[in-house]
């Protein structure tokens, strides 16, 4: 505050020492300097920023409308019934361990449960054929031993699998 009243009294010293006409003079130069600070400051920002939005506005409608389309489209979905998946049978895991160059030891299908054994398979493998058979028949993994054998990348696994049959369900 103090420094705030010493410059004030050294700016009206400044100007008691000048003329009339060169306190007009000094007076007409603070004025456009101000109107430049405020145009530079305030003004022309917005100006550029109602520029910016008049060209963005025919994008961001597009986007709306777009967005407006898909929650549509969501909510059309979202009241359809998935699709039914068929029950999983020893014969289908079969096939699909087969497919998948896996040879399960032991493999047995309680209800919506599967349990097997792999006492030697590749893990990359395994999960793979885990990853395709919970996008085709929705199965998922409920209890998993998984144990490093010497060879490289390979395994012995006892999985236990479970198909969830209805759309939603995650007990």
């Amino acid at each position: 505050m103090n420094a705030l009243l010493r410059w004030r009294q050294s700016l009206l010293l400044f100007l008691a020492a000048r003329d009339r006409r060169e306190r007009r003079l000094l007076a007409g130069a603070a004025a456009v300097l101000a109107l430049g600070l405020i145009y530079a400051l305030l003004i022309d920002p917005a100006l550029k920023g109602r520029e910016q939005l008049r060209k963005n506005q025919p994008e961001l409608r597009q986007q709306v409308a777009q967005l407006q389309e898909l929650a549509r489209q969501a909510e059309n979905l979202s009241g359809q019934a998935a699709a039914p998946v068929k029950p999983v049978t020893r014969e289908s895991i079969e096939a699909s361990l087969e497919r998948g160059g896996l040879k399960a030891q032991n493999l047995v299908l309680t209800g919506e449960f599967i349990k097997l054994q792999l006492p030697e398979a590749p893990f990359a493998a395994i999960t793979a054929w885990l990853d395709g058979l919970r996008g085709s028949a929705r199965v998922a993994v409920t209890e998993a031993s998984v144990a490093a054998l010497d060879e490289p990348g390979m395994v012995k696994a006892t999985l236990t699998l479970r198909q969830q049959r209805e759309a939603g369900r995650n007990e």
